[in-house]
């Protein structure tokens, strides 16, 4: 994801602090950022034994403490206790359940993990607009969420604010991604693993807890961090239900966006359920040998099955959907595909944000320049689309999705980055001449979309 914003106020922002040293011990094994430790299968089955062994209390499933808690011989009501201190007072260790006796918390401390994410690096951007951070969970792995905050502005009857302070969390659901865009950070770092349901909800938990210190909340949480939500699609379900569940997070589940580059099976799967949240498609070109190019998982579900599932979806649920379109100079923002565009959507229950891309070091591309994302957007809107432009949120803080992880990850060798570079060149020259990719899906992705199909 490239955090947007479309207000120019400033605000507050909470000190952070520098990672401290102690947490970082405990990953090194595994360096943070080392490339590897996302591809290491032992080290993977490893922690997921342990974890298996040790759930954590953010991602219980429904009914499981109070279950826990009757086994124990402890009354009801602890269950609340806990539940207010994992998500009112976000507690990190088991000494911040100040409600329970002792010996519970120790029995707590022993059954499941208050957290599942070992440190936070926060990185602090638009004079205090925007907050990357980067997470280090308990196996080495890292993911980062934005946090983006958006001021109150303007006056209505009775001194009330016009328009109401929002803060946005975007969150990852994966380590890494399959997908591969080569607009993408994340992509060039590829696939670690799904994350569980706790490590999912627990970067709102820290971001929460940092909010909290200014009396603020957050208002809003979309996946688009790190992954591709609809491949690790039932951990994503969960983790809504529970930031939307009452006792726990509180959040209305229409103040959720779940985003995906096109898993087609995963849309079909979410109309049947006919959820709350937002559908988000990052589409990013309305032409198959393009997007081919730019997402290649269109070459699996080319970009017409993709907004036919959409299409579905918006009139089976009422709600509109949003497609994200990152401008890349030169390469999605000629007029023909503005045309393409406004031709696929028009008549939709749809909205299009337009997204300068931001620069990633293995890619030639650079962002479409503000008058030509200017005369695409009137264009599409001439042709009957709502569209709206974003600005990039974090530019100085890396926050464009899996930059901090990239930057950990350090520089990639230059012959390496020249070959990635010569690639999309020439697969981008290929689609602007309007022939389809012949290359095959990158094995992480063949892999898991074998594995979506034949679920």
């Amino acid at each position: 994801m490239i955090p947007t914003d479309a207000t120019g106020e400033t605000a507050g922002a909470p000190s952070v602090t520098p990672a401290p040293k102690p947490a970082q011990s405990r990953a090194a094994r595994s360096q943070p950022g080392d490339p590897a430790r996302f591809r290491g299968p032992a080290r993977r089955a490893d922690t997921t034994r342990r974890l298996l062994a040790r759930p954590a209390l953010s991602g219980l499933p429904d009914g499981a403490l109070e279950k826990w808690l009757a086994a124990e011989g402890q009354p009801a009501y602890r269950a609340r206790q806990i539940r207010d201190a994992v998500w009112r007072q976000y507690a990190g260790t088991a000494e911040d359940l100040r409600t329970l006796p002792a010996p519970l918390r120790t029995s707590i401390d022993e059954a499941f993990r208050i957290d599942t994410i070992v440190e936070d690096e926060v990185k602090v951007a638009d004079g205090g607009l925007t907050e990357k951070t980067l997470h280090l969970l308990e196996d080495g792995s890292l993911i980062e969420s934005v946090l983006m905050h958006y001021p109150a502005r303007g006056f209505a009857a009775a001194g009330r604010p016009a328009h109401r302070e929002r803060n946005t969390l975007c969150i990852s659901s994966q380590a890494g991604c399959a997908v591969g865009c080569p607009f993408c950070a994340t992509g060039e770092l590829g696939f670690g693993r799904d994350l569980e349901t706790a490590e999912i909800v627990d970067q709102v938990r820290h971001a929460a807890r940092r909010l909290a210190v200014n009396g603020s909340h957050i208002t809003n949480v979309v996946f688009m961090g790190m992954g591709e939500p609809l491949l690790n699609l039932d951990r994503v379900l969960d983790a809504v239900a529970v930031l939307s569940d009452p006792r726990q997070f509180g959040l209305g589940a229409r103040h959720v966006v779940v985003s995906t580059s096109g898993v087609v099976p995963g849309i079909r799967r979410l109309t049947k359920l006919g959820p709350q949240f937002t559908l988000a498609v990052s589409l990013h070109a309305a032409r198959d040998p393009l997007r081919d190019v730019l997402v290649p998982l269109n070459r699996r579900w080319p970009v017409g099955e993709v907004v036919a599932a959409a299409r579905d979806h918006a009139v089976a649920t009422g709600r509109r959907v949003s497609y994200e379109y990152v401008m890349i100079s030169g390469v999605n923002d000629t007029d023909l595909d503005a045309d393409a565009l406004a031709m696929l959507l028009r008549g939709d229950l749809a909205h299009v944000n337009l997204i300068p891309m931001n620069p990633v070091a293995h890619t030639p591309w650079q962002a479409s320049p503000p008058d030509r994302v200017a005369q695409f957007a009137a264009r599409v809107r001439h042709r009957g689309v709502g569209v709206t432009v974003r600005a990039n949120r974090g530019q100085d803080a890396g926050a464009a999705c899996g930059q901090l992880a990239a930057d950990r990850a350090g520089e990639p060798l230059a012959p390496a980055v020249a070959r990635r570079r010569e690639a999309i060149v020439r697969q981008g020259e290929t689609a602007l001449r309007g022939s389809r990719s012949t290359d095959s899906l990158p094995p992480d992705l063949a892999a898991a979309v074998r594995d979506r199909e034949g679920s």
